[in-house]
């Protein structure tokens, strides 16, 4: 199943790309398209899909045909249980466009509805011991400090500093932090209401 906000992310970065790739500013492409500033950084930022006629007014402004403009476009794969992202993975998104120095990292975008969430920070010493457990929902982890073991299923992942993991909280899990200094996680819990 595709997820529609990760489309939307696609659709919008492509839009920037091949702006960009033209040479114009945000205002300079309103002009041409007809589109307000507002909602062509809205568009672009993954923040709202266009309209249908408002995305071929924006593909014709880019002197491209349809097939072309979608051609390259690809759903995410299909949801396994977990999804593991490798720091370097992340997608830089420039969320407003006369910004300096901020530096936004897409790292996870997956809709789950019906959920309430919970943060935490897990910090485990490398005599830090437990069996795997399951949890009732998803579980989003981001390791902050120190490398470590995440041992979730049968799959084992070896999460270095600022690799990320979300799954499925029901899979058997646990963290091990086989190294002698600390590893630092910050733990999302997605949890789902019924």
């Amino acid at each position: 199943m595709t997820n529609p906000d990760y489309l939307t992310i696609q659709i919008g970065n492509k839009i920037k790309s091949i702006r960009k790739e033209n040479g114009w500013k945000l205002g300079e492409f309103a002009e041409k398209s007809g589109l307000s500033i507002a909602m062509l950084s809205k568009i672009e930022n993954g923040r709202v899909i266009p309209t249908i006629p408002s995305l071929l007014q924006i593909i014709q402004t880019l002197n491209l045909n349809v097939a072309e403009f979608f051609s390259d476009l690809k759903s995410n794969e299909e949801f396994k249980g977990y999804i593991f992202r490798k720091k370097s993975e992340y997608t830089s998104v420039n969320k407003e466009e006369e910004s300096i120095g901020y530096n936004y990292q897409l790292i996870l975008n997956y809709p789950i509805e019906k959920s309430s969430m919970e943060i935490s920070l897990l910090t485990l010493n490398s005599q830090a011991k437990r069996s795997s457990v399951s949890t009732s929902g998803f579980e989003y982890i981001y390791l902050i400090k120190g490398s470590l073991k995440f041992e979730l299923g049968k799959e084992v992942f070896h999460l270095e500093e600022g690799d990320s993991l979300f799954f499925d909280g029901n899979i058997p899990h646990v963290p091990k932090n086989e190294q002698p200094e600390e590893a630092v996680l910050l733990v999302v819990y997605f949890i789902t209401m019924n």
